[in-house]
């Protein structure tokens, strides 16, 4: 083998090598820089908030009745009664009148005084509180549709990435780069 063929085979590998090499590099440095994002959806929770709510009332109450046998209506309606059958009639009439006077006297009074007892009533202001449930809806982040390469999948983030997602070593770049 002469000089200048080895010096040309030598050459001729290096080159070879050399480009190899370049363009494995530039192969490896192909890979995509971002992907591309197809549509972003905000993705929400319901949270039900309880809360008290409270409103003064006017409330009507009967008053305590002071005589609550209603003896004071029935012994004043007796005697009423009373008076008034002895009016009626003579001899034994009048006191089988009187009797009769007294016991319907009697029981017009006590139901007399418990109309009257029943109508006495007064009124109250009073605080009345319930709880009651507020809904509302809470962005828990986005639902992000994107294609890298020739692949088409769906990842949630916490912001919405505008039109493109970082990539880096093959992988999506998910955290907000503003803090």
């Amino acid at each position: 083998m002469n000089k200048s063929m080895l010096v040309g085979t030598v050459l001729g590998v290096t080159i070879a090598t050399a480009g190899g090499g370049i363009a494995g590099y530039q192969w490896m440095n192909a890979a995509p820089k971002h992907a591309d994002v197809l549509k972003v959806s905000e993705a929400f929770r319901n949270i039900q908030v309880p809360r008290e709510v409270c409103e003064d009332k006017v409330v009507t109450r009967q008053a305590p009745a002071k005589d609550e046998n209603r003896i004071a209506g029935s012994a004043l309606g007796a005697v009423v009664g009373g008076l008034l059958g002895n009016q009626v009639g003579g001899g034994s009439g009048k006191k089988l009148a009187t009797i009769a006077g007294a016991a319907a006297g009697g029981y017009a009074g006590n139901q007399v005084q418990k109309s009257m007892q029943e109508k006495n009533t007064y009124s109250t202001t009073e605080r009345v509180c319930h709880t009651v449930t507020d809904s509302r809806k809470e962005l828990i982040g986005y639902d992000v549709e994107y294609r890298l390469a020739d692949q088409v999948a769906t990842v949630r983030m916490d912001h919405d990435p505008g039109d493109r997602i970082p990539v880096k070593d093959g992988k999506l770049v998910l955290e907000s780069t503003t803090n």
